[in-house]
């Protein structure tokens, strides 16, 4: 009752903040006269004047309104848009670090040119982040005119972009991409060997557009660069076949929906463990028994591909490939690939080729990616339903910005009905009645497989339409210019990031660049003219029928989806309605939907054929939206809670490779590693204050002939008078000093610095992809300590602090291992031979299921297409040229003294493999 009063009296918090951007509104229009009076070189003069004065010590928030009013007159004269008040509000909530909420058709790309470029002002860079290549690209052409004339700079990332170009684009004011993309350049920049060769430079403002897509939707699963692991495919369909026939007995296995997971029987598994054991599958010990952990992996992939994945809903198969469909978008996802072996259980399933699996190399989270950003905002059309979640997780607040004209279009309530039968034989009916008065319709479907059953009936009706879905993902454009045109009826799986409004009479724009692109001059003014009148009659025609209606076939998990397909009806004042159709056996009612809700509808007096219609059934699915919405926000929080106890270590990391490739002389840290081994050596073999005869001489010094190259006489030592802990260190230290200098005049200074700081970075990637692989598997497994009363996050957190103590320790061992025996060669073109970054790939997993979601796992999907350099590109040049001996502890003349190499230890060979995949392989 009190906030009640409490609203009343002063107004809610999104009144507030903008009744206090309100107020500067008039300080912008009324320097709108002068800049108007401007010429078009006084006008672009501007830029330097704004930055002349920020070096003086003007801040950006004093600048505002004059950047704003040039932005403004800038856009009218380039663009021919001239910004509404409304976006002037929106543009000061972006430059405030807010969310800005604005309605479908209210001009998004154009209020993002406000904050873009008085931020751009300051020289430090600005982000402008998209959900898809294809709008990067459009706003980055578009909005870049409007920069050019201003003489700001602006640069494009994409797919399959070399470094060159990145670095071009990176170091532009403003720079368009997407998600993806800037997180991955983060990701390979830090595997990099070279300061000059990373593209990205430090960030300062980054403008989030469909921030409820990247930040919510997106940030479930983590961004993961892998290379190649082992080859498996053989076991993949060996498997596949069996849980193929397994998976046609329900009893064999316990399925979740809700939590999308699924885990074998006691029955079930008792049936596979014979059947592998007929195939030769498993020969020996159980199912469950360490000897078979892959065994499990495999028939749990398999076993979630059969079960928990529908091909044309989930994925389809194309051109010999399994390729995944965007749930939000429903755009396929060329190149992408589901991690941690289940697409290869999908390939199997689909029986299609069978590529090899993937091995983490480097991850970071959204959530903490874009909480590297000083400075970041967004705008959407739907942030409201998520305000909680964005202020926890990035202190984000979302302000909603009102509409330039008020909103008329009608939301009618939802019809619910008992069948899926009934429900699409009412859209069709309502669709042949509303296409008779010449309105447009857009229907909006959750899958292709729903779009394609509703095409399919719409054929039998005779009733011309198009299909927007992942099969005609080429046809886009044509069928998105023309939805809005008299009677246009459209079938689309899903529109979330489609960011192309659909607009009454058709999109003149589109048509003119898709129909008339051919044309010369002056077939083509004449043509273009009769368009224009064409669509413009048009769209009087639309107008007056009611605008676009559109119909839902079902309610997504999502309040925010539905509220896009509604959103794209009633655009800048325009007239439009909406309904949406349910049934009983959709997937949120009947997975999330209470048996309660289908039991009072049918008391209530549902049959067959008919609909309910009222607004407590609106209520309760909301409520179950609520729901849904509130699990994925606990899985993106437990996401994050365990990728901060990662972050912590991968900024550590990440800053010491910084520091390694900044310095030109890296010996101080190698002489304190090699000091630091020595005494560890020394101290774990010679306790403290103990006789000469309590020591363990020989082991003392097989354990520093291995490491450390010496033959020292360690039981000479251990028969001199007076000798102790410290004199031995000491000796030990030395010698190896010596023995280091020695090498050093040997080699040179210069080659020696060269091989120190080399050898170095590359030791640290590969024990730091060691690591990465150590966490992956103890997150897997973390959970089982609940059953132990004791808490997996804390579990996981005193685990990996001591697995990157490990990994320290091994660092400065291997390091001091291969210094010790490295020998240069004759000269060679590849300072490092087999270690390259080409083959790998860049990976945005798919959400995880309930149990992965509790204890979330390692990636899920994948984007190929790297656009990196090889290793020795990357690499510092050397003084001269030289090639150093493959390093290892174990390395010697003779390959058949290898066979003491441990079984997980790099080959000494030198390739990079692990030894048992390599000379260790066993036939």
């Amino acid at each position: 009752m009190f906030a009640s009063l409490a609203r009343t009296l002063f107004g809610s918090a999104n009144d507030r903040s903008l009744k206090a951007h309100q107020r500067r509104v008039p300080e912008i229009n009324v320097l709108e006269p002068a800049i108007q009076a401007l010429d078009d070189q006084a006008l672009a003069g501007k830029t330097q004047e704004f930055r002349t004065r920020i070096a003086g010590g003007t801040s950006l928030d004093e600048l505002l309104p004059e950047a704003f009013a040039v932005v403004r007159e800038a856009s009218r004269r380039v663009l021919g848009m001239r910004h509404f008040d409304v976006q002037l509000v929106g543009g000061m909530v972006l430059h405030s670090g807010r969310i800005a909420e604005m309605r479908t058709g209210e001009g998004k790309t154009l209020v993002g040119t406000l904050p873009v470029y008085l931020n751009a002002l300051a020289g430090k860079g600005v982000h402008v982040v998209t959900v898809n290549d294809y709008l990067a690209r459009r706003d980055s052409e578009e909005m870049g005119q409007l920069y050019a004339f201003l003489g700001l700079s602006t640069g494009v990332i994409v797919p399959n972009v070399p470094d060159e170009e990145r670095r071009a684009a990176y170091a532009a004011d403003v720079t368009y991409g997407t998600n993806n993309e800037f997180g991955f350049d983060y990701l390979r920049d830090n595997m990099k060997y070279r300061l000059q060769d990373m593209v990205q430079r430090p960030f300062n403002y980054a403008i989030v557009d469909e921030v409820d897509s990247i930040l919510i939707d997106e940030a479930r699963t983590p961004l993961i660069i892998s290379g190649p692991a082992e080859d498996s495919s053989d076991l993949y369909r060996s498997v596949d076949l069996l849980v193929a026939e397994l998976a046609k007995d329900p009893a064999t296995f316990d399925k979740d929906e809700k939590f999308r997971s699924v885990i074998l029987t006691e029955h079930g598994t008792e049936t596979i463990e014979e059947m592998l054991r007929q195939a030769g599958i498993v020969t020996e010990g159980g199912l469950y028994d360490v000897s078979n952990i892959s065994v499990v992996h495999h028939v749990q992939q398999s076993l979630r591909a059969h079960t928990l994945f529908s091909r044309d809903v989930d994925y389809i198969v194309r051109a010999g490939k399994v390729v995944i469909i965007d749930e939000f978008t429903g755009r396929m996802m060329e190149g992408r690939r589901y991690g941690d072996g289940l697409h290869q259980a999908l390939e199997a399933k689909e029986h299609q080729e069978i590529q090899q699996e993937n091995q983490t190399l480097a991850s970071i989270t959204f959530q903490n990616y874009f909480r590297l950003y000083p400075k970041l905002s967004g705008m959407t059309g739907t942030a409201m339903t998520e305000a909680d979640e964005f202020n926890e997780i990035y202190k984000l607040d979302v302000v909603e910005i009102p509409t330039n004209v008020p909103v008329i279009r009608l939301d009618g309530d939802d019809e619910v009905y008992l069948s899926e039968t009934d429900k699409f034989n009412s859209v069709t009916t309502l669709i042949e009645e509303v296409t008779k008065t010449g309105q447009p319709i857009l229907v909006g479907t959750t899958s292709i497989e729903k779009s394609e059953q509703l095409s399919a009936l719409l054929h039998e009706r005779r009733i011309p339409h198009n299909v927007l879905n992942a099969r005609f993902h080429e046809m886009e454009a044509t069928i998105i210019a023309q939805a809005g045109a008299p009677g246009a009826i459209t079938i689309a799986t899903n529109m979330a990031g489609r960011g192309t409004d659909i607009k009454l009479g058709g999109n003149v724009e589109m048509r003119v660049r898709q129909e008339l692109h051919d044309l010369e001059e002056p077939e083509l003014t004449a043509r273009e003219m009769a368009l224009r009148e064409q669509v413009a009659g048009f769209h009087g025609v639309v107008k007056e029928a009611g605008g676009l209606f559109v119909i839902g076939t079902e309610r997504h998990e999502s309040r925010r989806i539905d509220n896009q397909l509604r959103g794209r009806s009633g655009r800048q004042g325009d007239p439009g309605a909406s309904r949406f159709f349910l049934s009983l056996q959709d997937d949120l009612m009947r997975i999330f939907g209470s048996d309660r809700m289908a039991g009072m509808l049918q008391k209530m007096g549902l049959k067959a054929g008919e609909a309910i219609i009222h607004p407590w059934i609106n209520r309760a699915l909301e409520k179950a939206q609520k729901k849904v919405e509130a699990r994925n926000f606990d899985t993106r929080k437990n996401l994050l809670k365990y990728d901060d106890v990662n972050n912590s270590q991968r900024k550590e990391v990440y800053a010491q490779r910084k520091e390694f490739m900044s310095s030109e002389d890296v010996s101080d840290i190698v002489t304190t590693m090699r000091n630091e081994l020595a005494d560890q050596m020394v101290r774990a073999r010679i306790p403290e204050k103990a006789f000469a005869e309590q020591w363990s001489s020989a082991e003392l010094a097989e354990d520093l002939k291995r490491v450390l190259s010496l033959d020292l006489p360690i039981e000479a030592w251990a028969k001199e008078d007076g000798i102790g802990l410290e004199e031995v260190m000491q000796r030990v230290e030395q010698a190896a000093a010596q023995a280091a200098a020695a090498k050093a005049a040997n080699f040179g200074p210069a080659v020696m610095r060269y091989i120190e700081k080399q050898l170095l970075l590359s030791t640290l990637d590969t024990v730091w992809k060691e690591h990465l692989l150590l966490l992956d598997q103890l997150r897997q497994g973390i959970s089982l300590r609940a059953y132990g009363q004791k808490d997996p996050l804390n579990e996981y957190k005193n685990e990996a602090f001591s697995l990157f103590n490990v990994m320290l320790d091994e660092l400065r061992e291997r390091v001091t291992a291969m210094l010790s025996r490295v020998e240069v060669m004759p000269p060679a073109d590849d300072p490092f031979p087999g270690q390259t970054l080409d083959g790998l790939v860049a990976v945005h997993p798919e959400p995880p299921g309930a149990i992965e979601a509790m204890h979330p796992g390692p990636a899920m999907f994948s984007d190929s297409g790297m656009g990196s350099a090889s290793l020795q590109e990357t690499m510092e040049p050397p003084p001269e040229s030289v090639r150093l001996a493959p390093s290892h502890p174990h390395l010697t003349a003779d390959p058949a003294t290898w066979v003491d190499t441990p079984r997980n230890a790099s080959c000494p060979c030198g390739s990079g493999n692990k030894y048992k995949h390599c000379h260790g392989r066993v036939a």
